[in-house]
């Protein structure tokens, strides 16, 4: 195994950076992907891979992709809550690469709601 160099370090250091920013902290869009066991089974994992692609490739820092648990509608997996600051979060449904990539554009960098994947508006809370 080769010895590592100091400009070896500072690369793993920054992808981890990376890595974290995109899922940690504070942003002006929030895209939650919903992975609990039914949105694993139905591609929720390859949904999270291209929403980080897409906020990597724009080097975004305003956009945070975390994760979550089942959201209840097991049938409209794979699924994905994107929540914009001072707006009300809208819920996509039956999610492919494809339609993550539309929504990225059109939602979270154009501010439009793409209506044909969306299944809520606003807060589920009932307080």
């Amino acid at each position: 195994m080769p010895k590592l160099k100091l400009e070896d370090l500072a690369e793993v250091r920054e992808k981890a950076r990376k890595a974290i920013s995109l899922r940690d902290g504070a942003a002006r869009v929030r895209i939650t992907i919903h992975m609990g066991t039914c949105g694993l089974a139905a591609g929720s994992r390859k949904i999270l891979e291209a929403a980080l692609r897409e906020v990597e490739a724009g080097d975004l820092r305003d956009v945070l992709v975390t994760t979550s648990g089942c959201a209840g509608l097991c049938s409209r997996e794979p699924m994905a809550t994107v929540e914009v600051v001072g707006e009300a979060p809208v819920k996509y449904v039956d999610l492919t690469e494809g339609r993550i990539k539309e929504i990225f554009t059109g939602h979270v960098l154009g501010g439009k709601i793409l209506q044909q994947y969306a299944l809520a508006i606003g807060s589920e809370r009932t307080y």
